[in-house]
């Protein structure tokens, strides 16, 4: 639960640190609990997550709850979890959000939408466009990140649930990248539609927990995923492709016990690239370049495990910087601003922080 007696919005900034450049953060927002996502808004209005159920507004230095949020499911990994605002927000005021979602046999993972009234106090009109086919009551691989794509459709990033096997069936949501209109109905287009026995919002799967998506900036998707000991990915998703979880992996499970059956078998996809040991990602970015223009096109990851946001580029895709500050512990979220600018949330200090050059 945000605390509202802590101070919710700090001017100045709060370090400095020497990268490809030097950079300043900005701590805009602090005294938060378990937020899991931001956004920052044409307005300069700033939009954040907490797992627990609350969606917090800061303007104008001031905060306040916004009501009207989904009834979520609080369990483990579930709650209340990404929020992406819609290409046209300025116009249509439309906010997409994923959820843990009571269902029959648990939770799963659901996508909704809704209009932030006016005043930015209220969601109005909230509406299910997507809920996941079967529920569990493990707590723990929801996925959740939204990214809608350039012609419009919304892609939702759903994890394994816990039961590793599910994510190589596709009667099953599990483990999937699925697509959906705005309205939630299937595009035509979609690889699965049609095929017995496969469900038609799929547009991949095979993965275990894709908790960061972003566009790059010719239009393509990648996600960011958590491996098991060992083999967190980065993968650039492909229309109806099999990304290999749990038959393939360059991780081992926990008890050091080998994964599947090796690193590759043909017909399912090798990640961009990998890291071992697992650095546990969250969040992802491809900057456009407009405050960066050296970074025009590289990748930020965030690690919740050693503290840092990871700088990828290049073909192939490698780890070339590691943004490593007081600021950076535990980043859950990164996204670019409307003006370029780079935030980001630490939850190991409870706080937003805005990233430009110094």
């Amino acid at each position: 639960m945000f605390k509202t007696g802590i101070l919710a919005l700090v001017l100045g900034f709060s370090g400095l640190q020497a990268a490809a450049q030097d950079i300043k953060f900005e701590q805009r927002i602090s005294g938060l609990d378990t937020p899991w996502a931001l956004a920052v808004l044409p307005d300069g209005a700033v939009l954040v997550t907490e797992i627990d159920g609350q969606l917090l507004r800061f303007a104008d230095g001031a905060a306040n709850m916004v009501s009207g949020t989904p009834q979520v499911v609080q369990n483990g990994q579930g709650g209340l979890l990404d929020i992406t605002p819609a290409r046209d927000f300025a116009t249509s005021r439309t906010l997409f959000f994923s959820y843990a979602k009571a269902l029959s046999g648990g939770s799963g993972t659901a996508l909704a939408a809704a209009e932030l009234s006016a005043d930015g106090q209220r969601l109005e009109n909230l509406r299910d466009l997507f809920v996941m086919s079967q529920g569990s009551g493990v707590g723990r691989h929801f996925g959740s990140r939204v990214v809608e794509g350039t012609d419009g459709t919304l892609f939702l990033t759903i994890g394994d649930r816990g039961d590793d096997v599910t994510a190589q069936d596709l009667s099953l949501h599990n483990g999937s990248v699925i697509r959906v209109n705005r309205d939630g109905t299937v595009p035509a287009d979609n690889p699965f539609v049609g095929q017995t026995g496969a469900l038609p919002e799929i547009w991949s799967y095979g993965h275990r927990n894709p908790q960061g998506a972003g566009l790059d900036l010719e239009g393509n998707l990648w996600v960011s995923e958590h491996g098991a000991r060992g083999g967190d990915e980065v993968n650039q998703i492909k229309k109806g492709a099999n990304f290999g979880w749990p038959v393939i992996s360059y991780g081992r499970h926990y008890s050091g016990r080998k994964i599947g059956e090796g690193t590759s078998k043909p017909g399912m996809e090798q990640p961009a690239t990998y890291w071992d040991p697992s650095i546990a990602p969250s969040g992802l970015l491809v900057h456009s370049g407009t405050t960066f223009p050296e970074w025009q096109g590289d990748m930020f990851v965030g690690s919740l495990k050693f503290d840092y946001i990871s700088r990828l580029e290049g073909s192939p895709l490698r780890e070339v910087e590691q943004i490593k500050t007081k600021e950076t512990l535990r980043v859950r979220d990164i996204v670019e601003a409307p003006d370029g600018a780079i935030w980001f949330i630490s939850v190991g200090n409870g706080s937003v922080y805005r990233m430009t050059p110094d």
